[in-house]
């Protein structure tokens, strides 16, 4: 073979090595952590099974709820009526600080929907078992002007809360 036919093979050879690589690194189901962010909404990890992690966030907290699907669950429905196992994260938006995660506890929490804040109430309804939801709660539908505990008053809470069961 002549020094051409040798290089042109070569470079052939290079061009399908780059393609595959190239493909390889476009992602699929292996992705370990993929974050997903909506202009104004801090970015969440999509990371199933494992604590998310949040981007703290920026400039003016929205004035209404925000509702934003990380994961995509395919089981069963939350209804208002519904009793939930969840694994959440709690982080202040005016610090961007983690209040609370029952991730660190090593247990997930269960409640009826109908006992916790509107912000919950008005949010999680139709997220799905398996599914990870991103919740931004403006102050009047989370603790309102007293706060509560850690929560300052009038604070915008923001949520990512994993369906783990619905009942």
């Amino acid at each position: 073979m002549n020094s051409k036919t040798i290089t042109s093979k070569l470079a052939i050879a290079a061009i399908i090595a780059l393609s595959i690589a190239s493909l390889s690194a476009c992602g699929g189901k292996n992705k370990v952590a993929e974050t997903t962010a909506v202009p104004g909404l801090p970015a969440v990890t999509a990371n199933a099974g494992a604590a998310p992690t949040i981007t703290a966030p920026t400039g003016t907290p929205p004035a209404t709820l925000q509702t934003q699907d990380i994961i995509v669950g395919t089981g069963a429905p939350v209804l208002a009526t519904s009793t939930l196992t969840v694994q959440y994260t709690l982080m202040s938006w005016s610090n961007g600080k983690i209040v609370e995660s029952s991730w660190t506890g090593g247990q997930p929490a269960t409640f009826p929907l109908s006992g916790v804040i509107a912000g919950w109430q008005q949010g999680l309804p139709g997220a799905k078992v398996g599914g990870r939801r991103l919740l931004v709660i403006p102050a009047d539908l989370g603790y309102g002007p007293s706060g509560s505990g850690p929560i300052g008053p009038n604070e915008t809470l923001i949520f990512v809360v994993d369906i783990i069961g619905v009942s």
